[in-house]
């Protein structure tokens, strides 16, 4: 079957796409505990990219889940597929001049360096949302917290399944002390060089 597949190449390139939206394109990847923030400042961040005339596009757990990934489930190998076939779109709209902005658990290191190794080490920005699982579960926004304390929900990173702190972030937000206007400005302040062309 792979042998019948060839790769087409585009009279209009990233590069050209880039040129005309007048600025460079990326992944930006949120990660942390479920109820951590990463919705909330990842909206408030394009919002602001939108506000300074930015190409940008968001892609959120629950809208993926409810569409391209609605037959996965939440074991790990479903999981790992769920973000590489995410990480795969977001290569194509960085490939079409897009600052990709994607907010997603991914709990496990090996399915982080997988995202990166897909989009590309230097398209891809990882941002630690780092919350406490006191503080998701007193927030416990959408009550999943609550459902798997009470075994209605199996694998639930942070209670039954496990989440590996990110390594090496690039970005490391807390939010028990910075607020979402502080996320958002630290986070545009760190990728103003990457989103100017060379």
């Amino acid at each position: 079957m792979d042998n019948n597949i060839v790769f087409q190449n585009y009279f209009v390139s990233r590069s050209l796409r880039n040129k005309q939206n007048n600025h460079a394109s990326f992944v930006l990847w949120f990660t942390g505990l479920s109820g951590s923030g990463k919705s909330t400042i990842a909206n408030a961040v394009e919002k602001k990219f939108f506000e300074l005339g930015l190409k940008t596009y968001t892609l959120d757990g629950d809208n993926i889940r409810s569409g391209i990934n609605k037959s996965l489930g939440f074991s790990v190998e479903d999981r790992k597929e769920n973000l590489r076939r995410i990480a795969e779109v977001a290569k194509l709209f960085v490939d079409a001049g897009v600052i990709t902005i994607a907010a997603f658990v991914s709990p496990l290191q090996s399915d982080r360096n997988l995202v990166k190794e897909i989009v590309g080490e230097n398209d891809f920005v990882e941002i630690f949302v780092d919350t406490s699982i006191e503080e998701c579960e007193r927030r416990d926004v959408k009550g999943l917290y609550k459902k798997a304390r009470a075994g209605e929900i199996k694998n639930f990173t942070g209670i039954d399944a496990p989440f590996e702190v990110p390594l090496n972030p690039q970005i490391y937000i807390k939010t028990e002390n910075t607020n979402v206007e502080e996320a958002v400005k630290t986070i545009v302040t760190f990728v103003k060089n990457k989103i100017e062309l060379k």
